[in-house]
């Protein structure tokens, strides 16, 4: 008899670990058609998309087309519709070839904003696309950005919304605005803000960061910002791994200095160095391949570091880690000249270069911003669509 109870005792906790919600169970917005699709019904519908925009095994704009949506133009935000553009790659506007929707660059070296024509032409805005969470990751800034285009147009913006692979934590220097705002770099948040793209929009609007306009955020089900969300397709082409993805927030800074991250190598974002980097027995060297043309220090043999080995988790309970950066710096020796105007646009502030110069190290620098990142954690609680 005991052993029969104990037998039942198993299959129970085994079925109660079994109904809890797990990676595989989280639905993105998009795959909540319910919530969605009726309102499209009799609307002129265009979309914010890119390659991430999947639906299971099918992109959005299928899914719009077998539904008989009135699709008349597809936005598409840096790297383009099909996600293969370099960063901040000029791409031209052009015609989906499967569906024969027009497709309407953002970063076609245009205005900064569509057109009235294009504007006109929709009554409805979805967006879908697959952020990675950080202040200069460019995504929320071409939402934004059609968000105002759409409050001037009185048109409705429902945002499909999409777990954040770094969304759980908050750190980083608060972007200063007024010295600082650019092409990476749009609101007064942390480098790691924690938020997904609904959140983000959600946010703006109740702060006043974006005009107000009617939008709605189909949100993900069985996610919390604690959930571990592993990517399905790769963001953009120089994030091809979860592990460069864990890594981008402190090795995009390499963006602003002398120093190659590793663009145009098998794993960019996950190793950093220079031709003259010392002591180091890691080499690579940067070549022109898709998604990365003209990389920097392209063909020039580098030394530095490989970050491959280090443990995800490890990634993750760094944070935003400055070691990298301040590591190259005193490595190269070189001043000021390490550093191009991209890493005070990246940081969004003057104190971390300022510091690093002055020989101060990452705890040192962490703590001059952590009272800021718990300000900012309390201003954004109203906003959150998830548990944190």
């Amino acid at each position: 008899m005991k052993h029969i109870l104990l037998i039942i005792f198993s299959l129970l906790c085994f079925a109660c670990q079994a109904a809890q919600p797990s990676e595989a169970q989280i639905k993105v917005g998009a795959e909540r058609t319910e919530e969605y699709l009726t309102k499209l019904s009799c609307q002129r519908v265009a979309v914010l998309a890119n390659h991430t925009a999947m639906v299971g095994d099918k992109h959005l704009v299928d899914v719009l087309i077998a539904n008989r949506v009135n699709l008349v133009g597809i936005f598409s935000p840096e790297h383009g519709f099909r996600g293969k553009a370099d960063a901040g790659e000029h791409v031209n506007s052009s015609v989906d070839e499967q569906t024969g929707v027009p497709i309407w660059s953002l970063y076609d070296g245009n205005a900064k904003r569509p057109s009235d024509e294009r504007m006109k032409a929709f009554d409805v805005l979805l967006i879908d696309m697959q952020d990675v969470g950080l202040r200069f990751y460019t995504y929320y800034i071409s939402m934004l950005r059609m968000i105002d285009a759409c409050a001037d147009f009185g048109r409705k913006v429902i945002v499909l919304d999409r777990p954040n692979p770094n969304g759980m934590y908050v750190d980083g220097p608060i972007l200063d605005v007024a010295k600082y705002k650019s092409g990476v770099g749009a609101l007064p948040i942390p480098v790691v803000h924690g938020l997904t793209m609904g959140e983000i929009a959600e946010m703006a609007q109740g702060e006043g960061w974006s005009k107000k306009c009617d939008v709605e955020v189909v949100k993900c089900e069985n996610y919390t910002h604690q959930s571990r969300y592993t990517l399905p397709i790769s963001p953009s082409p120089n994030l091809p791994t979860q592990h460069s993805i864990y890594l981008y927030p402190s090795t995009c800074l390499f963006e602003g200095t002398v120093c190659s991250l590793g663009r145009g190598t098998e794993a960019p974002f996950e190793m950093y160095g220079h031709p003259n980097y010392k002591g180091a027995e890691y080499e690579f060297t940067p070549r022109s391949v898709d998604g990365a043309k003209n990389p920097p220090l392209k063909d020039q043999k580098c030394y530095g570091v490989d970050l491959r080995g280090v443990a995800d988790e490890d990634v993750i309970a760094a944070g935003f880690n400055l070691e990298y950066v301040i590591d190259a710096y005193r490595n190269l020796n070189m001043g000021e000249k390490f550093f191009t105007r991209m890493f005070l646009l990246l940081t969004g502030v003057d104190y971390v270069k300022e510091m690093i110069m002055a020989g101060c190290s990452a705890d040192e620098i962490r703590a001059r911003w952590q009272g800021d990142v718990e300000q900012f954690k309390q201003q954004r609680r109203k906003y959150l669509l998830y548990e944190e």
